[in-house]
């Protein structure tokens, strides 16, 4: 069954900033705080220069509700996307004995 990739994925840091941080209805500091990570941490993730790791999925989906899987798959989706535009070594295909 073959899935259909979105075009370029956001980044679950750009759904952040367009969503809770929108507006300034809370500051980087201020969620941070609620996240108990620090402001750099958090700012890191919201600028895309950093990846939602576990524990930060953990600490979104507590904070917003819905789940934890939810911010590491699309995570996994942007990062997904990224690396198939990078160029890459020719990789053969392993043949393993009968």
């Amino acid at each position: 069954m073959a899935t259909t990739r979105m075009y370029n994925p956001p980044h679950p840091g750009e759904v952040l900033r367009d969503t809770v941080l929108a507006d300034r209805r809370i500051s980087v500091t201020e969620f941070a705080e609620k996240l108990g990570v620090s402001r750099v941490a958090l700012s890191r993730v919201v600028n895309a220069r950093a990846a939602v790791s576990a524990d930060m999925a953990l600490r979104l989906a507590a904070a917003l509700g819905g789940s934890a899987e939810s911010w590491l798959q699309m995570q996994a989706a942007y990062d997904l996307w990224h690396a198939a535009k990078e160029r890459r070594v020719n990789v053969q295909p392993l043949k393993l004995p009968a």
